[in-house]
């Protein structure tokens, strides 16, 4: 081969692999150009079917969403349930995290009791149930930890029992400096007006939102059905004055690849409006393709989203 085509096809192939990478086309590139105003991560729940089928195991998770091209790694701690004060095995989630170039973002905490909860001494444990993961969360350098507003009968007595809650609870992650978020999650959480009372009250500034684009659910009933649903645009844009992470909820795409129920792309223009410029989690729920074509769905319709606002 002569030198000269021998220099044009070497730039040529080194273009291709700055553009593909190594797992096929890298979505961190267009973060890193500046072309979206956000940052990508991957919400872990998005594979909660083959990881509760064993299939892929929490220490999979790292490589999985390297291979899919994200920045940053939103844990659930469902499938880590007993290792919150394992140092070695929290140590290898870092190192199998730093090895694929990403940033721990958050872990989405259940299982622990309800913050809500209107018997006293139950709220009061399911707080100190959640001080694992606050020091969990620390030692893999996240930002925040997500929790649930639940257990709640009355929505003034849960207001109140909320507030003190996330008091409580934020009082203890200041000195770890991690942010205590709240989901709309069901319930009273899935009211944007509900939801505007407690963190207009909470006194603590490492409280806030992780607004989910499709949690907006208040009732269901024995079927799972939802009977009772919040506007999802409006609580999107009362939720979002409070974010400090954003959750971008998916479940049936269209032969266009947008999400059939809800508008991305209206959605997203409330993201920038507010001035977020932090990681938008994917999440996927759906069960009409893949776990894995659901998550390259739903990142590729956010990166046109934000080529289009950027």
């Amino acid at each position: 081969m002569k030198r000269r085509d021998f220099i044009f096809k070497a730039a040529a192939s080194g273009m291709a692999l700055s553009a593909f990478g190594l797992y096929g086309f890298d979505k961190r590139t267009e973060n890193e150009s500046g072309k979206l105003f956000f940052k990508l991560s991957l919400a872990e729940w998005s594979f909660h079917k083959a990881l509760f089928d064993k299939k892929m195991d929490n220490l999979d998770f790292a490589a999985k969403a390297r291979g899919l091209g994200f920045e940053g790694l939103e844990y659930v701690n469902s499938f880590f349930i007993d290792k919150a004060k394992d140092k070695a095995y929290l140590k290898e989630m870092n190192s199998r995290a730093a090895a694929e170039g990403l940033k721990n973002v958050l872990i989405m905490i259940d299982r622990e009791g309800n913050l809500a909860e209107t018997d006293n001494k139950k709220r009061l444990q399911g707080i100190e149930n959640h001080y694992k993961w606050v020091e969990a969360a620390h030692f893999l350098g996240c930002h925040a930890i997500r929790v649930n507003l639940r257990g709640g009968k009355d929505k003034s007595e849960a207001l109140k029992t909320s507030i003190d809650s996330l008091n409580r609870l934020s009082d203890f992650a200041k000195g770890s400096n991690i942010n205590i978020l709240v989901e709309n999650h069901g319930g009273f959480s899935s009211n944007g007006d509900w939801m505007t009372q407690v963190f207009t009250q909470v006194k603590n500034k490492n409280t806030g939102t992780l607004p989910d684009f499709g949690n907006f659910c208040i009732t269901r009933d024995k079927d799972h059905l939802c009977t009772k649903e919040y506007d999802r645009y409006k609580g999107m844009q009362q939720l979002l004055r409070f974010a400090k992470a954003v959750s971008a909820k998916s479940h049936v795409f269209d032969a266009q690849g947008n999400e059939r129920e809800i508008d991305y792309f209206r959605i997203m223009k409330m993201v920038k409006e507010v001035g977020y410029k932090g990681f938008v989690g994917v999440e996927f729920e759906g069960s009409e393709v893949s776990e894995e074509k659901g998550i390259e769905l739903t990142r590729d319709l956010l990166i046109r989203a934000g080529k289009q606002l950027s």
